[in-house]
């Protein structure tokens, strides 16, 4: 918590001081009773000390005192709230080995469908922009919070050849740090990139691409995606057929998110990736604010003084006769 004026809390010493003023108080007043009196005949002849609920009013007004010292004093604190602009690169791998059936329908396929159902989890101020990556990368669509064009565009991505990775997330960085907001500053941006495999093509390496995206404070979310089951059929000279193996590979994804900032995921099957996705979704749709807490502070100090000044009234009526 800060303080837009935290020398006020300076009068907080001043809590303190009236508690040991009233602790004299009650001492010279017991003083002072007993000097007309045996204070060993006391116990018989008067009503014992009232209970410590007699104290109550006056510390329920310190409280008040209290908390209305540090309303003065501003305070702010940093709290959640939800993000209303932002842009995400979804990036897709559209190489060859997404053809393989090990995730149903096909890893492409369920990336696709997973992808759906991320849109729907967005804010609807979110630009979202589309990168896709075979032997070179490409902008399927570019930011946009136009839902239908982007579910549009998921749906012509189709397997290639090759896997320009590192192309892929320098693209996505460039395409989204384009991006202004309303007031003309660029909004956060996050890349969330789904693949099976390491970098089999391009200019730009995976660690070129890293810096490139720390430099741009772009965290780059990575999804692995497939079982060391999958495989596809490559067609070879003369009519024949071969069956590849295509295990995913998930090195190449696990550095580039740990060196950007981001977080690298596994998903095994179309369920456990929309899962994913809607984790994303949620993290990607809060950020951090700071706000003043004066008016709590005021709020809370008004209702303990009324409580306190109702017990003051409640005891000097048993008191007084």
């Amino acid at each position: 918590m800060t303080f837009d004026a935290p020398y006020a809390l300076i009068a907080l010493a001043a809590v303190p001081l009236l508690v040991v003023l009233y602790a004299v108080r009650e001492r010279r007043r017991r003083a002072e009773g007993a000097r007309f009196g045996n204070p060993a005949l006391l116990p018989n002849v008067v009503e014992p000390p009232p209970p410590w609920r007699r104290h109550l009013p006056l510390a329920i007004l310190l409280a008040a005192l209290a908390a209305m010292i540090v309303g003065v004093a501003r305070p702010h604190a940093t709290v959640s709230v939800p993000r209303e602009e932002a842009t995400v690169m979804l990036v897709i791998d559209t190489s060859r080995s997404m053809g393989a059936r090990d995730v149903n329908p096909t890893r492409l396929g369920a990336a696709q469908l997973a992808a759906g159902a991320f849109l729907r989890k967005l804010p609807p101020k979110f630009r979202l922009g589309i990168v896709s990556f075979a032997s070179r990368a490409v902008v399927a669509l570019p930011p946009t919070t136009d839902r239908r064009l982007a579910r549009d565009a998921l749906g012509t991505l189709r397997p290639g050849e090759g896997t320009a990775l590192g192309d892929a997330v320098a693209l996505a960085v460039k395409t989204g740090r384009q991006q202004r907001t309303s007031d003309g500053v660029v909004p956060p941006v996050a890349v969330l990139m789904i693949s099976d495999g390491a970098q089999e093509s391009g200019r730009t390496t995976p660690d070129a691409a890293a810096r490139i995206a720390r430099t741009a404070h772009t965290a780059v979310y990575t999804i692995l995606l497939g079982t060391d089951r999958g495989t596809v059929r490559a067609r070879l000279p003369g009519g024949f057929e071969a069956i590849i193996n295509v295990p995913p590979s998930p090195q190449t994804l696990q550095t580039l998110a740990r060196k950007t900032g981001g977080q690298f995921f596994t998903a095994a099957t179309d369920a456990r990736l929309r899962e994913v996705y809607e984790r994303l979704g949620s993290r990607l749709g809060r950020r951090s604010e700071s706000r003043e807490l004066t008016d709590a502070f005021a709020g809370g100090s008004g209702m303990l003084v009324l409580v306190g000044a109702g017990l003051s009234l409640l005891w000097f009526r048993r008191v007084l006769p």
